[in-house]
Protein backbone atom coordinates (compact mmCIF):
# COMPACT_ATOMS: atom_id res chain seq x y z
CA UNK A 1 0.00 0.00 0.00
CA UNK A 2 2.70 2.21 0.83
CA UNK A 3 4.87 1.56 -2.40
CA UNK A 4 1.46 2.09 -4.49
CA UNK A 5 1.12 5.47 -2.55
CA UNK A 6 4.69 6.51 -3.17
CA UNK A 7 4.43 5.49 -7.12
CA UNK A 8 1.25 8.38 -7.56
CA UNK A 9 3.41 10.69 -5.59
CA UNK A 10 6.40 10.32 -7.92
CA UNK A 11 4.05 10.41 -10.91
CA UNK A 12 2.46 13.42 -9.23
CA UNK A 13 6.18 15.06 -9.52
CA UNK A 14 7.00 13.95 -13.09
CA UNK A 15 3.65 15.22 -14.21
CA UNK A 16 4.80 18.48 -12.18
CA UNK A 17 7.96 18.52 -13.88
CA UNK A 18 6.34 18.39 -17.01
CA UNK A 19 4.51 21.83 -16.32
CA UNK A 20 7.39 23.27 -15.49
CA UNK A 21 9.62 21.99 -18.27
CA UNK A 22 7.68 23.25 -21.37
CA UNK A 23 8.28 26.28 -20.29
CA UNK A 24 12.36 26.43 -18.96
CA UNK A 25 12.86 24.83 -21.84
CA UNK A 26 11.98 27.45 -24.45
CA UNK A 27 13.66 29.73 -22.22
CA UNK A 28 16.91 27.78 -22.30
CA UNK A 29 16.66 27.79 -25.93
CA UNK A 30 16.27 30.81 -26.47
CA UNK A 31 19.01 32.00 -23.87
CA UNK A 32 21.47 29.92 -25.48
CA UNK A 33 20.90 31.02 -29.03
CA UNK A 34 19.79 34.38 -28.75
CA UNK A 35 21.63 35.41 -25.49
CA UNK A 36 18.13 37.26 -24.13
CA UNK A 37 16.96 36.77 -20.76
CA UNK A 38 13.49 36.84 -21.63
CA UNK A 39 11.22 37.39 -18.58
CA UNK A 40 7.96 37.78 -21.22
CA UNK A 41 7.99 34.20 -21.44
CA UNK A 42 5.46 33.27 -18.87
CA UNK A 43 3.26 35.89 -20.86
CA UNK A 44 2.96 33.12 -23.62
CA UNK A 45 2.33 30.53 -21.44
CA UNK A 46 -0.57 32.70 -20.14
CA UNK A 47 -1.77 33.20 -23.69
CA UNK A 48 -1.42 29.70 -24.62
CA UNK A 49 -3.99 28.84 -21.86
CA UNK A 50 -6.73 31.92 -22.40
CA UNK A 51 -6.20 31.26 -26.09
CA UNK A 52 -6.89 27.78 -26.10
CA UNK A 53 -9.92 28.40 -23.02
CA UNK A 54 -11.40 29.98 -26.50
CA UNK A 55 -10.96 28.03 -28.79
CA UNK A 56 -12.61 24.97 -26.65
CA UNK A 57 -15.77 26.99 -26.58
CA UNK A 58 -15.97 26.50 -30.29
CA UNK A 59 -14.37 23.31 -31.50
CA UNK A 60 -13.45 21.68 -28.88
CA UNK A 61 -10.51 20.79 -26.36
CA UNK A 62 -8.56 18.59 -29.04
CA UNK A 63 -8.12 21.37 -31.99
CA UNK A 64 -7.81 24.15 -29.37
CA UNK A 65 -4.50 22.65 -27.97
CA UNK A 66 -2.91 21.98 -31.34
CA UNK A 67 -4.41 25.64 -32.51
CA UNK A 68 -3.04 27.77 -29.11
CA UNK A 69 0.62 26.84 -29.69
CA UNK A 70 0.87 27.68 -33.24
CA UNK A 71 -1.17 30.63 -32.91
CA UNK A 72 1.10 31.78 -29.96
CA UNK A 73 4.48 30.62 -32.27
CA UNK A 74 3.29 32.91 -34.79
CA UNK A 75 3.24 35.74 -32.54
CA UNK A 76 6.75 34.81 -31.70
CA UNK A 77 7.63 35.27 -35.03
CA UNK A 78 6.60 39.38 -34.17
CA UNK A 79 8.01 39.26 -31.16
CA UNK A 80 11.30 38.03 -32.63
CA UNK A 81 11.33 40.52 -35.29
CA UNK A 82 10.14 43.54 -33.89
CA UNK A 83 11.61 43.57 -30.12
CA UNK A 84 13.91 40.67 -29.70
CA UNK A 85 16.25 41.47 -33.00
CA UNK A 86 17.01 44.87 -31.81
CA UNK A 87 19.04 43.34 -28.82
CA UNK A 88 21.17 40.97 -29.69
CA UNK A 89 24.51 42.54 -29.80
CA UNK A 90 22.74 45.52 -27.01
CA UNK A 91 23.58 45.08 -23.22
CA UNK A 92 21.60 42.10 -22.18
CA UNK A 93 20.11 44.47 -19.04
CA UNK A 94 17.82 46.44 -22.20
CA UNK A 95 16.50 43.18 -23.42
CA UNK A 96 16.26 42.31 -19.21
CA UNK A 97 14.35 45.48 -19.35
CA UNK A 98 11.96 45.55 -21.85
CA UNK A 99 10.81 41.39 -22.12
CA UNK A 100 9.75 42.77 -18.58
CA UNK A 101 8.19 45.36 -19.61
CA UNK A 102 6.37 43.44 -22.32
CA UNK A 103 5.31 40.73 -19.71
CA UNK A 104 3.32 43.53 -17.52
CA UNK A 105 1.78 45.21 -20.83
CA UNK A 106 0.55 41.46 -21.81
CA UNK A 107 -0.61 40.82 -18.52
CA UNK A 108 -2.68 43.95 -18.44
CA UNK A 109 -4.15 43.48 -21.78
CA UNK A 110 -5.22 40.18 -20.60
CA UNK A 111 -7.01 41.36 -17.90
CA UNK A 112 -8.88 44.46 -20.54
CA UNK A 113 -9.68 41.27 -22.89
CA UNK A 114 -10.97 38.63 -20.33
CA UNK A 115 -11.41 40.26 -17.44
CA UNK A 116 -9.38 39.68 -14.23
CA UNK A 117 -11.27 36.89 -12.53
CA UNK A 118 -10.16 33.96 -12.91
CA UNK A 119 -11.85 31.68 -15.64
CA UNK A 120 -12.63 27.67 -15.58
CA UNK A 121 -11.17 25.17 -18.20
CA UNK A 122 -13.15 21.81 -17.94
CA UNK A 123 -11.05 17.92 -18.29
CA UNK A 124 -12.60 16.75 -21.69
CA UNK A 125 -14.81 14.19 -20.75
CA UNK A 126 -12.61 11.44 -22.99
CA UNK A 127 -9.40 11.90 -20.33
CA UNK A 128 -12.01 11.86 -17.21
CA UNK A 129 -11.89 9.56 -14.24
CA UNK A 130 -8.57 7.21 -13.02
CA UNK A 131 -6.63 4.53 -14.13
CA UNK A 132 -6.13 1.39 -11.26
CA UNK A 133 -3.27 -0.86 -11.88
CA UNK A 134 -3.57 -2.89 -8.30
CA UNK A 135 -2.81 -0.32 -5.57
CA UNK A 136 -1.72 2.62 -7.85
CA UNK A 137 -4.72 5.14 -8.66
CA UNK A 138 -3.88 8.05 -11.09
CA UNK A 139 -5.61 10.24 -13.39
CA UNK A 140 -6.30 9.66 -17.10
CA UNK A 141 -5.53 13.54 -17.92
CA UNK A 142 -2.58 13.91 -16.11
CA UNK A 143 -1.24 10.19 -17.86
CA UNK A 144 -2.28 11.99 -20.89
CA UNK A 145 -0.06 15.23 -19.94
CA UNK A 146 3.09 13.48 -18.81
CA UNK A 147 2.48 11.29 -22.46
CA UNK A 148 2.37 14.71 -24.63
CA UNK A 149 5.22 15.95 -22.49
CA UNK A 150 7.58 12.90 -23.53
CA UNK A 151 6.71 13.12 -26.83
CA UNK A 152 7.49 16.45 -27.02
CA UNK A 153 10.71 15.97 -25.03
CA UNK A 154 11.39 13.14 -27.59
CA UNK A 155 11.15 15.70 -30.53
CA UNK A 156 13.06 18.25 -29.38
CA UNK A 157 16.23 16.34 -28.89
CA UNK A 158 15.62 14.61 -32.27
CA UNK A 159 15.31 18.07 -33.57
CA UNK A 160 18.60 19.11 -31.76
CA UNK A 161 21.11 15.92 -32.60
CA UNK A 162 19.31 14.54 -35.68
CA UNK A 163 18.78 17.00 -37.74
CA UNK A 164 20.93 19.66 -39.89
CA UNK A 165 18.63 22.58 -38.13
CA UNK A 166 20.01 21.09 -34.70
CA UNK A 167 23.54 20.70 -35.67
CA UNK A 168 23.34 24.48 -36.88
CA UNK A 169 22.05 25.73 -33.66
CA UNK A 170 24.25 23.72 -31.71
CA UNK A 171 27.39 24.96 -33.10
CA UNK A 172 25.69 28.40 -33.17
CA UNK A 173 25.57 28.16 -29.60
CA UNK A 174 29.51 26.67 -28.86
CA UNK A 175 30.73 28.74 -31.71
CA UNK A 176 29.24 31.74 -32.91
CA UNK A 177 31.94 33.20 -35.04
CA UNK A 178 32.44 29.89 -36.38
CA UNK A 179 29.30 29.55 -37.69
CA UNK A 180 29.21 32.74 -39.01
CA UNK A 181 32.48 32.69 -41.41
CA UNK A 182 31.50 29.96 -42.85
CA UNK A 183 29.12 31.74 -44.20
CA UNK A 184 25.50 30.94 -42.43
CA UNK A 185 23.06 33.17 -40.95
CA UNK A 186 21.87 32.43 -37.55
CA UNK A 187 19.03 34.77 -37.93
CA UNK A 188 16.35 32.28 -39.43
CA UNK A 189 17.51 29.84 -36.98
CA UNK A 190 17.39 32.44 -34.16
CA UNK A 191 13.25 32.91 -35.36
CA UNK A 192 12.15 29.15 -35.39
CA UNK A 193 14.20 28.94 -31.80
CA UNK A 194 11.61 31.16 -30.58
CA UNK A 195 8.88 30.20 -32.70
CA UNK A 196 9.73 26.46 -31.04
CA UNK A 197 10.22 27.85 -27.48
CA UNK A 198 6.77 29.89 -26.98
CA UNK A 199 5.22 27.75 -28.79
CA UNK A 200 6.15 24.95 -26.10
CA UNK A 201 5.13 27.45 -23.58
CA UNK A 202 1.65 28.03 -24.65
CA UNK A 203 1.35 23.83 -25.05
CA UNK A 204 1.97 23.74 -21.56
CA UNK A 205 -0.93 26.13 -20.44
CA UNK A 206 -3.50 24.57 -23.08
CA UNK A 207 -2.99 20.95 -21.41
CA UNK A 208 -2.45 22.46 -18.10
CA UNK A 209 -5.55 25.01 -18.17
CA UNK A 210 -8.10 22.48 -17.35
CA UNK A 211 -5.86 21.31 -13.87
CA UNK A 212 -4.42 24.78 -12.68
CA UNK A 213 -6.20 28.03 -12.57
CA UNK A 214 -6.32 30.45 -15.35
CA UNK A 215 -6.06 33.95 -14.29
CA UNK A 216 -4.35 36.44 -16.08
CA UNK A 217 -0.80 36.17 -13.50
CA UNK A 218 -0.08 32.94 -14.04
CA UNK A 219 2.52 33.82 -16.41
CA UNK A 220 4.15 36.07 -13.80
CA UNK A 221 4.20 32.77 -11.19
CA UNK A 222 5.33 30.39 -13.79
CA UNK A 223 8.54 32.68 -14.84
CA UNK A 224 10.23 32.31 -11.03
CA UNK A 225 10.70 28.35 -11.03
CA UNK A 226 11.23 28.45 -14.59
CA UNK A 227 14.68 30.45 -14.35
CA UNK A 228 15.16 28.49 -11.20
CA UNK A 229 15.18 25.29 -13.12
CA UNK A 230 17.46 27.05 -16.18
CA UNK A 231 19.85 28.60 -13.81
CA UNK A 232 21.19 25.03 -12.06
CA UNK A 233 20.81 23.06 -14.72
CA UNK A 234 22.60 26.27 -16.84
CA UNK A 235 21.51 28.65 -19.13
CA UNK A 236 22.83 27.33 -21.68
CA UNK A 237 22.34 23.59 -21.38
CA UNK A 238 19.24 22.20 -22.17
CA UNK A 239 19.47 18.47 -21.24
CA UNK A 240 21.06 20.20 -17.65
CA UNK A 241 17.45 22.03 -17.29
CA UNK A 242 15.91 18.84 -18.03
CA UNK A 243 17.78 16.38 -15.53
CA UNK A 244 17.66 18.95 -12.64
CA UNK A 245 13.84 19.61 -13.24
CA UNK A 246 12.91 15.90 -13.38
CA UNK A 247 14.86 15.80 -9.62
CA UNK A 248 13.29 18.09 -8.41
CA UNK A 249 9.59 17.31 -9.75
CA UNK A 250 10.59 13.64 -8.22
CA UNK A 251 11.25 15.41 -4.72
CA UNK A 252 8.39 17.81 -4.81
CA UNK A 253 5.73 15.21 -6.14
CA UNK A 254 7.34 12.20 -3.06
CA UNK A 255 8.00 14.65 -0.10
CA UNK A 256 4.98 15.95 1.00
CA UNK A 257 3.75 12.55 2.92
CA UNK A 258 6.80 10.74 2.89
CA UNK A 259 10.26 12.71 2.94
CA UNK A 260 11.08 15.64 4.72
CA UNK A 261 10.76 19.03 2.67
CA UNK A 262 12.48 22.60 3.78
CA UNK A 263 10.28 25.60 4.21
CA UNK A 264 8.75 27.68 0.97
CA UNK A 265 8.47 31.28 1.14
CA UNK A 266 6.18 32.71 -0.46
CA UNK A 267 6.70 34.43 -3.96
CA UNK A 268 5.87 37.67 -5.13
CA UNK A 269 5.37 38.97 -8.60
CA UNK A 270 5.16 42.37 -10.48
Amino acid sequence: MQFGFLLEQVVNGLVLGGYYLLIALGLSLIFSVGGIVNLAHGAFYALGAYISVEITKYLGFGPAVVLSPIAVALLGILFERFILRRFYDADPILSLLVTFGLAMVTEQAIRIIWGAPPISAAIPQSFRGSVFLGDFLFSRYRLLILAVVAVVLLGVWLLLHKTSFGRVVRAGIQKPDMVAALGIRLQPYMTAIVMLGVGMAALGGAFFAPITIVHPAMGAEIITVAFVVVVIGGLTAVSGAWCWRRCWSAWSGASPSTLPRPPVKPRSTY
